[in-house]
């Protein structure tokens, strides 16, 4: 799975619970995708490009290159 170049967010992995009364204690194995993008970004070397999650594009921590 893909991080963030800027921030490093990433996967989370964990347990999910069901919600059924009858299987209370049911857990399985879950993972939480992050929103990472692969985009093109300028940079002081030009043009590259790298995974950079939606939380850093829509902050303006990273401008795009057309």
């Amino acid at each position: 799975m893909a991080k963030c170049a800027i921030c490093n967010k990433g996967g989370l992995f964990g347990k999910q619970l069901s919600f059924s009364r009858s299987h209370v204690s049911a857990r399985e194995n879950k993972m939480w995708k992050s929103n990472v993008k692969s985009v093109r970004v300028k940079t002081a070397q030009g043009n590259k490009k790298m995974y950079v999650c939606t939380s850093c594009l829509r902050s303006g921590k990273v401008e795009r290159a057309n």
